[in-house]
């Protein structure tokens, strides 16, 4: 009788899990980052399955992993909320209204090209996404700002200026910032244990 429950408990989240991804995925333009921040918004603060420093870890993650964030994203998520058929079902859930929204545009695709309304449309949605990719920048911003370190800020800054002054691929910041990171544990690591 329990394991019924505990594997209708499971089912009904997987379930839940594959419509909440199923649902962001469908309505969001403008890629990963959009994606994470609805992400974020469902599965931490509705949902409260994954913590929010998780998912700050999960969004570097799947950023400096190669392939698309949003399926790098639904990757990590679903194995943290139900394991590899979490992960499967996350990652379902967040391919399908892509391919096939591609699909459809793909056969019409001359007919959009040349559609004036079309381009006025997407032109629309450019601005809804740069608002959507701003509140992004605010809330991972303002969390580092939280931690009062001024090495993560300094970091933070230092990796804004690189890409925005200085055109330097975002590939080789986050290289930089995660080499960074790790050579920063390793000595944290060293100091606890001389004590």
């Amino acid at each position: 009788m329990v394991k019924n429950k505990t594997s209708s408990a499971r089912s009904s989240r997987l379930w839940k899990l594959f419509l909440s991804t199923l649902y962001i995925s469908s309505f969001t333009f403008g890629g990963g980052f959009v994606i994470v921040t609805f992400m974020k918004k469902k599965f931490v603060d509705e949902l409260h399955w994954i913590d929010e420093q998780e998912m700050l870890d999960m969004t570097a993650l799947a950023q400096s992993s190669p392939g698309a964030i949003a399926v790098n994203a639904a990757i990590l998520v679903g194995w943290q909320v139900e394991g590899l058929v979490g992960m499967a079902v996350a990652v379902l859930g967040t391919i399908i209204p892509p391919m096939i929204i591609l699909s459809v545009i793909s056969v019409f695709y001359n007919a959009f090209a040349a559609n004036h309304y079309i381009a006025l449309l997407l032109k629309g949605m450019q601005a809804g996404v740069a608002a959507v990719i701003l509140d992004v920048v605010f809330d991972l911003g303002g969390k580092v700002l939280k931690t009062r370190s001024w090495v993560y800020i300094a970091l933070m800054a230092a990796a804004f200026v690189a890409n925005t002054v200085f055109d330097l691929n975002v590939v080789v910041v986050i290289l930089a910032a995660a080499a960074f990171g790790v050579v920063r544990t390793l000595n944290q690591w060293k100091k606890r244990g001389a004590k």
